[in-house]
């Protein structure tokens, strides 16, 4: 039948019924498949029609700012009620609750949240989010909550998770002023901070961590005075398995100062400060970070929780086995990656030739080389990381600034550019994985017609050490192993030191 002959159908069927009863069955009608789960609203044709139209309206009255509320929470698979009054609405599950106080033309007064056996916060962030209308933000807290006790078992067993949690959060802000000074900014934070840039979980939003940003972002900051630039960041949570793990229910980390060895003291894990639950804390990626198997074998070592993802498959690599990650070559997952965050549009991830712009240069051309699956060449792309113990976080986050340094030099050639759009000069590059964190950059000598090599050995995320290669017999570029390393830690950014390479031997060559 089609589309027009059904709405004729309709229209004939309800026209002499009044419009009271159509509401009433419209109503009915989007009630029944709200309350199923959250796993199967997605997929529901009348839930998604509902939200795209609640999406078009600008909720500004009580009535459409309650009835928004209500399909919202529905979606999360969450109660909802009014207020006899009518002016507060209550969001509601078996382990926390969200008050809403309006105002009668619909404007928010205030946002309260309270955990089971808590009382009521004022949460600023709910607040701010239902003020601007930004029904999506605030929707994602409410799942965010609901994903905090989605541990097996009952409300006590839930309870004590997200006790747990609590423990954790407050010894990794004790392990955050650890040789912290007053007049630290939040860059050398991020990149020195045991655990990174620290920002406590308030209300709804969870605990987030910024632990990696390159020398490009602070000089963006830089640049605009009143911007913050985002570095890397995860948010800390915690999660149900299907095993028992041994999680804290009260804090560890003895004092505020380190041990001998400059690393946190904490207390013995004892069967009165813990307990064995159904659940591990988890570092969550807002994008998964593409990770050598060399650093998902140090994680996994250091955390002792092999399966870092949630699928089944099992990889051998290095004889430690990586459960739950599809291996593939690093370097196309950085490519992949690189693309994915540059570029709106889908562009073809087969593409290894890339074109750089530079200023005062001639443009370059990279092609990358991404190696194979075997040996520590292999990457696997990483969404969240399991573990146990606070212990492990500060180990976890030097493992992640190292691999995320090491990314960032390969995506600085990485374009969203793949074809030449003009017939201007080129300079050739191909960068070729040389071992887990280093590689090497080739391209034709400035003044001869033989190849010249950078290697570039990324030793920590804050130390990179640089070797040029050059044939015996052909002339300097007057750029030392020291100048390009100095170089390449400035920026982070292959081609702007191979623009300084060829500028120096561009002083070479007019002063012979």
């Amino acid at each position: 039948i089609s589309t027009d002959a059904l709405m004729e159908q309709l229209r004939l069927k309800y026209q002499q019924k009044p419009w009271t009863e159509t509401l009433k069955l419209v109503h009915f009608c989007m009630d029944k498949p709200l309350r199923r789960p959250i796993s199967n609203a997605a997929g529901d044709p009348l839930l998604s029609c509902m939200e795209k139209i609640q999406r078009t309206l600008n909720a500004k009255s009580l009535f459409s700012v309650m009835n928004r509320l209500e399909s919202l929470s529905k979606q999360k698979g969450l109660n909802v009620h009014a207020s006899p009054s009518g002016t507060a609405c209550y969001i509601t599950s078996n382990m926390f609750y969200i008050e809403v106080q309006l105002e009668k033309d619909g404007n928010v007064m205030d946002v309260k949240l309270a955990h089971l056996g808590e009382a009521p916060v004022v949460c600023d962030d709910l607040v701010q989010h239902l003020r601007m209308k930004n029904y999506d933000a605030f929707g994602k807290i409410l799942e965010d909550l609901s994903n905090l006790y989605q541990i097996p078992g009952n409300s006590e067993m839930k309870a004590k998770g997200y006790l747990a949690l609590q423990a954790l959060e407050k010894d990794l802000y004790s392990m955050s002023l650890l040789d912290r000074t007053q007049d630290v900014n939040r860059v050398t934070e991020v990149l020195h901070g045991k655990v990174g840039h620290l920002v406590p979980r308030t209300g709804g939003t969870p605990m987030n961590i910024e632990f990696y940003i390159s020398p490009y972002q602070v000089l963006e900051a830089e640049l605009n005075p009143g911007s913050q630039v985002c570095g890397t960041k995860m948010v800390v949570t915690v999660e149900g398995t299907d095993t028992l793990h041994k999680l804290p229910l009260s804090p560890l980390l003895v004092d505020s100062q380190a041990g001998e060895d400059s690393n946190p003291a904490f207390l013995p894990l004892t069967d009165e400060l813990s307990m064995d639950l159904p659940a591990f804390f988890v570092l969550k990626f807002h994008q998964p970070i593409p990770m050598s198997s060399f650093s998902i074998e140090e994680i996994q070592r250091l955390t002792g929780i092999h399966n870092l993802n949630a699928n089944k498959k099992n990889h051998l690599v290095s004889g430690i086995q990586i459960t739950g990650l599809k291996l593939a070559p690093l370097y196309e997952l950085i490519v992949q990656s690189t693309l994915k965050e540059k570029c709106s549009e889908d562009l073809s991830t087969h593409n290894s030739c890339f074109f750089v712009s530079l200023p005062d240069c001639p443009k370059h051309c990279y092609f990358i080389n991404k190696g194979s699956e075997k040996s520590d060449l292999a990457g696997a792309l990483v969404s969240k990381i399991p573990f146990s113990h606070p212990k492990c976080v500060p180990g976890v986050i030097e493992i992640l600034r190292h691999q995320v340094a090491c990314n960032s030099l390969i995506s600085s050639c990485v374009s969203e550019k793949h074809i030449n759009e003009d017939d201007s000069e080129l300079l050739y590059f191909e960068v070729v994985p040389h071992k887990n964190t280093s590689f090497s950059v080739f391209f034709l000598h400035p003044l001869k017609e033989n190849l010249a090599c950078v290697i570039i050995d990324v030793i920590t995320s804050r130390e990179v050490q640089c070797c040029l290669h050059l044939n015996p017999q052909d002339p300097t570029l007057n750029s030392s192993d020291d100048f390009i390393a100095r170089a390449m830690k400035r920026c982070m950014s292959v081609p702007v030191v191979m623009r300084a390479i060829f500028r120096n031997a561009a002083k070479v060559k007019a002063d012979s």
